[in-house]
């Protein structure tokens, strides 16, 4: 598979061609990057250091590629598919916002959601990182109509979140041993994940509030969920075990979980447990991977044919 790259040099990007470089089914024809046109992509993404020789490139031939990866800043990939001739057969994953609501013609790329309709599409919108740790967490309640209250998450994230781009919010001094809330039932990821639950429970979709956290961290998404449920601790942990069993990368755990045990990895843990007449639903994702760059190469796996797991067999670094 030949793959281009647009907006090459953010956190996305670079995890992004820390997989592919080492995928044997894919070919990099080029990364494109604006601002850093001509420099080694090495320099920008330091752990690819003796990986590639590949430069950002100032242009790029969309002829020349099968599959194209939009890792620009929300809004810009839909002004790229208005400014450019996309070629027939050219298929696309986007990794942006823009097209989640699948406009366009885009599939929602959650393969625990849609797997067979991402098997040989010709657009993905990959979805959030938030996103997917808290509808892994909902997604087999969904399933049985048992979103039936409101649900309640606080979910903290790493730094990587918030972008490649210095801000007030991810220098070292004050992120390092802090702690704080942003965007309380407000973040943009709540438009997904009330699209998915409400078409799965035939447009019921329930109140969802949710805190987002910064943790002091640089990778990762822990969500905790909870909400009314009539199951017992056997039954939900059937049916969580059975909605997931065909996934290729989210697990099902009895016991308490934690973030080690998927970052730098694509897999998500989900752990159901009962308490009196409420369901807490704990997920973890790496949000670089499973919740951006990982799930892309999964769904290019999906798309050209190839088994979901191709270039992701990753060890996470428990200690």
């Amino acid at each position: 598979m030949r793959i281009g790259i647009i907006g090459g040099a953010g956190y996305t990007a670079g995890e992004l061609l820390r997989l592919l470089v080492n995928h044997p089914a894919a070919e990099i024809v080029f990364v494109h990057s604006a601002s850093n046109a001509g420099n080694a992509v090495c320099d920008v993404h330091g752990g690819l250091t003796g990986e590639t020789d590949l430069r950002f490139a100032a242009e790029y031939d969309l002829r020349a590629i099968d599959l194209l990866f939009l890792c620009s800043a929300h809004g810009e990939s839909r002004k790229f598919l208005e400014a450019n001739e996309i070629p027939a057969g050219l298929r696309i994953v986007d990794l942006a916002q823009d097209f989640r609501d699948e406009s366009c013609g885009f599939v929602y790329g959650l393969p625990e959601l849609n797997r067979e309709r991402l098997r040989g599409a010709q657009r993905v919108a990959n979805p959030g990182c938030f996103a997917t740790a808290i509808q892994l967490a909902l997604l087999p309640l969904a399933s049985r109509g048992l979103l039936r209250h409101e649900v309640h998450v606080t979910a903290v994230t790493g730094s990587t979140g918030a972008g490649v781009k210095p801000s007030a919010t991810t220098h070292f001094s004050w992120r390092t041993d802090n702690l704080s809330v942003y965007k309380a039932f407000t973040h943009q990821h709540l438009l997904e994940i009330g699209r998915t639950l409400g078409a799965m429970q035939g447009g019921d979709a329930p109140q969802i509030n949710f805190v987002p956290m910064r943790g002091d961290f640089a990778r990762g998404i822990l969500a905790s969920v909870y909400t009314d449920c009539d199951l017992t601790q056997e039954e939900a942990l059937a049916l969580y075990r059975d909605y997931y069993a065909d996934a290729a990368f989210t697990f099902v755990s009895e016991r308490p979980i934690d973030l080690k045990q998927v970052v730098n990895t694509n897999k998500a843990l989900v752990q159901p447990a009962k308490y009196g007449n409420k369901l807490h639903i704990v997920s973890v994702v790496d949000n670089l991977l499973k919740g951006a760059s990982g799930q892309a190469v999964q769904n290019m796996n999906l798309m050209f044919g190839l088994d979901e797991r191709e270039g992701l067999h990753l060890k996470a670094s428990a200690f």
